[in-house]
């Protein structure tokens, strides 16, 4: 796949190591806060909204909330591959963990009420997943950048399949799920890739953003998955 940075500015992986060391160090450092950021907005919505009527309407419809949080999910790659001054990448980060956080709350407040701790158990699990493949792209040193053609085919057909359930009413089940775990763990392949090889070293905070984009992912289909099996 063709390095979408190349044109703009020298890759990372071609500067000095302290470099490359303070831009992985900055990336994960902005990851981690984004995802403290969430939290901590989910904590105020559960606090200070009426969460049970604000999850109601937006269940109305629950596989247009799945869309919405497809579309979430590739305008936070698109944002991250567009910004290029930090304030812009600073505020592509910002709209996006609050979008995150909106299309989240039908799906936490189920989880909340109807299934205490599955939240913590895919928080966790989520959290494992992404160590053992952030570890696999550190230490096997591959280029998983071909990831990004499968992504956008698995990606627009992941949409369309929203879509027909739609239209012609009915469920995307388990295997659905475990399907969009799989991508979702793809894209941490690709983003930690592009982290290690091909951001410039100004792009971080982009950088955090499409790796949040992906957690986010991974977090909102493993927390259908233990949902499900709690049905």
């Amino acid at each position: 796949m063709q390095n979408i940075y190349a044109a703009e500015a020298t890759p990372v992986s071609e500067r000095g190591a302290d470099v490359r060391a303070q831009f992985i160090t900055r990336t994960y450092t902005h990851l981690f806060g984004a995802i403290a950021a969430f939290t901590a907005i989910e904590v105020l919505f559960f606090k200070f909204l009426d969460v049970a009527s604000i999850a109601g309407a937006m269940t109305q419809n629950w596989l247009l909330v799945l869309g919405a949080f497809m579309l979430a999910s590739w305008l936070g790659t698109g944002m991250a591959t567009r910004a290029r001054s930090l304030p812009a990448q600073y505020a592509g980060l910002a709209v996006y963990v609050v979008l995150q956080a909106v299309i989240f709350l039908p799906l936490l407040y189920i989880a909340n009420e109807f299934a205490p701790g599955t939240i913590e158990s895919a928080a966790l699990a989520t959290m494992v997943g992404f160590a053992g493949l952030t570890a696999v792209a550190f230490l096997s040193r591959k280029d998983f950048s071909f990831l990004g053609s499968f992504l956008r085919f698995a990606g627009f057909g992941a949409l369309l399949a929203i879509v027909c359930a739609v239209i012609f009413n009915f469920s995307l089940g388990s295997f659905f799920s475990v399907g969009m775990i799989v991508f979702a763990g793809a894209a941490i392949l690709y983003d930690t890739s592009n982290v290690l090889r091909h951001y410039p070293e100004d792009r971080y905070v982009a950088a955090s953003l499409a790796l949040f984009a992906s957690v986010a992912l991974m977090f909102w289909y493993v927390l259908r998955l233990f949902l499900a099996a709690r049905d």
